[in-house]
C-alpha cells in the first residue's frame, strides 16, 4: 500500500496556503509552520494567471513530504491527474458528478467539502463517503471570501448528524478556538492568514495546538 493511501484526516490544525504569494516567501513561511505541527494542508485555488501551477504544487508538496501529512488541492481536481503529490481535493460545493471525478482520477483520494451553514450538505457528505466536512465562516474574515457566518448551534447539530471529522474556519485565532472548543464539538481548525501572516508561523501554530487541546463536554474525539 502506498503512503498516499495510508493518509487520513482525523483532527488537528488544517493550514490553507495561498499560492498567489511570492513563492520563496510562501515556502519559508510554510517551513516554519510545518515545524510547529500541521495535520492537513490545502492549496487554495488562487493561483496567479501566469504561474506554473504544477511547479508550485510540487514545491509545496516537497516540503510537506517529510511530515507525511495529507496535501489537498482546492477545487482544481484536474491537478490530481498531473501529479501524485496531491492526496485529495477540497470542494467549496459538492459536485453532482463526484463519483465520475473519482473514476477519472483512478486512485484513492481524500475528499472534503465546505458546508457553510447548510446541514443538508452534512447528509450529502455522509452519503457520498467524504472524509471530512468544514464550516465557514465562524467569524468575519477577509480570507474567508463569500462565506456567510455560521452559528455555533449549526456546528453542534452537525456533530449529531455525522461521525465525519468536523473542521471550522473563518476568522479563527488561538483565543477564539479555545473558547469555542469549550462550547461546541469540532475536530480541527482551518487557518490561513492567521498563520501565514504571523511573524513567527511556528509559534502561532503551537498556540493553535494548545487551544485545540481544550476539553469539551459533548463527545469523545
Amino acid at each position: 500500500m502506498s503512503e498516499m493511501i495510508q493518509k487520513t484526516i482525523k483532527r488537528g490544525l488544517y493550514l490553507v496556503v495561498d499560492p498567489a504569494l511570492e513563492l520563496n516567501m510562501l515556502l519559508e513561511k510554510l517551513k516554519s509552520a510545518l515545524s510547529g505541527g500541521i495535520q492537513v494542508l490545502q492549496i487554495w485555488n488562487n493561483f496567479r494567471k501566469e504561474s506554473d501551477r504544477l511547479f508550485i504544487v510540487e514545491e509545496i508538496s516537497r516540503l510537506c513530504k517529510p511530515y507525511s501529512i495529507p496535501v489537498l488541492i482546492n477545487e482544481d481536481w484536474s491537478l490530481l491527474l498531473q501529479t501524485k503529490d496531491i492526496d485529495g481535493v477540497h470542494f467549496d460545493c459538492l459536485p453532482d458528478d463526484l463519483q465520475s471525478i473519482r473514476d477519472v482520477i483512478g486512485r484513492p483520494i481524500i475528499t472534503g467539502v465546505t458546508c457553510s451553514g447548510n446541514l443538508d450538505i452534512v447528509s450529502l457528505a455522509n452519503k457520498n463517503g467524504l472524509d471530512y466536512i468544514s464550516f465557514c465562516s465562524m467569524f468575519p474574515s477577509s480570507s474567508a471570501g463569500s462565506c456567510s457566518l455560521v452559528p455555533s448551534e449549526t456546528v453542534l447539530q452537525a456533530g449529531k448528524l455525522t461521525r465525519l471529522p468536523i473542521f471550522i474556519s473563518g476568522g479563527m485565532t488561538p483565543e477564539n478556538t479555545a473558547s469555542l472548543k469549550k462550547e461546541i464539538p469540532f475536530d480541527g481548525v482551518a487557518a490561513i492568514s492567521g498563520i501565514l501572516n504571523a511573524a513567527n508561523p511556528r509559534q502561532e501554530v503551537e498556540a493553535y495546538q494548545i487551544a485545540l487541546k481544550q476539553k469539551n463536554n459533548y463527545y469523545e474525539t
